[in-house]
């Protein structure tokens, strides 16, 4: 069989220039071990799954785990560091793709992709987030943090970024299970009002809020960023991992929308997902193309020179940005070990593959950040035409006092 030739070429090549601790298993019992103790075995249970393996990349065995066409075991960890070495010592280390700038992002693609990804189960979500399920970076402050006490650390962190104040009303643009818009009225006594399309994020966060008392100044809506009414209606506007779903094409739509809702001598904090290529490619060796097919459909990460230019066209005057790529790299690996011990009860609210799906994308994403595939930006802006106007005082200490 040519294949079956061509991969014992791979396989043997490997052996020769790579000690990997993976071992590979046939259907036909053969075992070809790539260092003297492997961790992780990779059981081939067919001849046809050996295509994944000819010339591999991480979008590939990724596929070919989550299609059930080859089975892994040990540790995740270990698993996501072989793939990486047979993508990069068998295949071809590639590139990732440059943007093709479509909109593929109309109100009803969205939709459906927020509802794909977020509507699960609010159950599922609940095994490995924190006790607020906030669904984004934490912010660390010693690193020993459990991702409880993290995740509070960063909606104060973003908090006092915003200099809220009582009595202001706040945005949350995709505010998830509304722990942000929650904090916010509970502990700033701020009027809140969080945006998302997930109908599971919706219900829950209201339930939520309602359980807190806090529906006198706090609603989250099932409402598109594009059909938010009004003009300088809000003092502040947060959005947290959000706009990585609004498309490289719509930036400009984005933050003029976002300009159009705040009022004059008001905050923006844009905390989101960015790539590490000035060009804003996709993460290489076939990762981007396993999370945009299996993980966040049509997702886009804009490089953060990109995020800048655009915040300034659309009238944002930048103030501050701040890089938490080391803190979501922590926060990922916290939800990686959560999910692995309660794999059962994962499997039970979401079917094996969808588990097999969030196990590649935790842990793969906490290498991703944790090796710099990929970064995070927090970047703070005013809408201001006053040019003397005083937006901030003079130091960053007021975010730490």
């Amino acid at each position: 069989m040519l294949l079956e030739s061509r991969v014992k070429k791979v396989i043997a090549r490997l052996r020769a220039n790579a000690s990997l601790p993976v071992a590979i298993e046939l259907w036909n019992g053969e075992r070809y071990e790539l260092s003297p103790a492997p961790t992780v075995t990779l059981r081939i249970p067919s001849a046809s799954a050996l295509r994944y393996f000819a010339n591999p990349d991480l979008g590939k065995l990724g596929e070919a785990y989550v299609e059930g066409r080859v089975d892994v075991e040990g540790p995740i960890t270990e698993a996501l560091r072989a793939a990486e070495g047979l993508s990069r010592h068998a295949g071809q280390a590639k590139r990732g793709r440059l943007p093709v700038l479509r909109n593929l992002h109309t109100r009803k693609v969205d939709a459906a992709s927020i509802q794909y990804h977020y509507d699960v189960s609010n159950d599922f979500y609940a095994l490995w987030l924190d006790r607020n399920m906030v669904y984004s970076c934490a912010y660390f402050k010693t690193g020993d943090e459990s991702i409880d006490v993290a995740q509070e650390q960063k909606l104060d962190h973003i908090c006092r970024k915003l200099r809220l104040r009582p009595g202001e009303k706040l945005l949350d643009i995709g505010c998830g299970w509304g722990a942000l818009v929650r904090w916010a009225a509970k502990h700033y006594g701020v009027d809140a009002t969080g945006i998302t399309l997930s109908h599971n994020q919706h219900a829950l966060a209201n339930q939520r809020i309602a359980d807190d008392g806090l529906g006198a100044r706090c609603r989250v809506l099932l409402q598109d960023y594009r059909d938010v009414p009004g003009e300088g209606v809000y003092d502040k506007i947060s959005s947290v991992g959000m706009f990585e779903h609004v498309g490289l094409k719509n930036l400009p739509l984005y933050f003029r929308k976002v300009h159009s809702l705040l009022r004059e001598g008001g905050l923006v904090m844009n905390h989101g997902i960015t790539s590490v290529d000035p060009d804003s490619r996709s993460v290489g060796l076939g990762a981007g193309e396993f999370i945009g097919k299996y993980v966040f459909p049509h997702g886009e990460l804009p490089h953060a020179s990109l995020v800048l230019k655009e915040m300034a066209r659309a009238e944002l005057e930048v103030m501050d940005v701040e890089t938490l790529r080391q803190h979501y790299a922590r926060t990922l690996w916290h939800w990686s070990e959560r999910f692995e011990a309660n794999l059962d009860a994962a499997r039970r609210h979401a079917g094996e593959k969808r588990v097999r799906i969030w196990r590649a994308y935790l842990a793969g994403c906490a290498h991703a950040f944790e090796q710099r595939w990929v970064s995070i930006h927090q970047v703070l802006a005013v809408k201001s035409v006053d040019p003397k106007a005083k937006t901030l005082p003079w130091t960053r200490a007021w975010i730490y006092e």
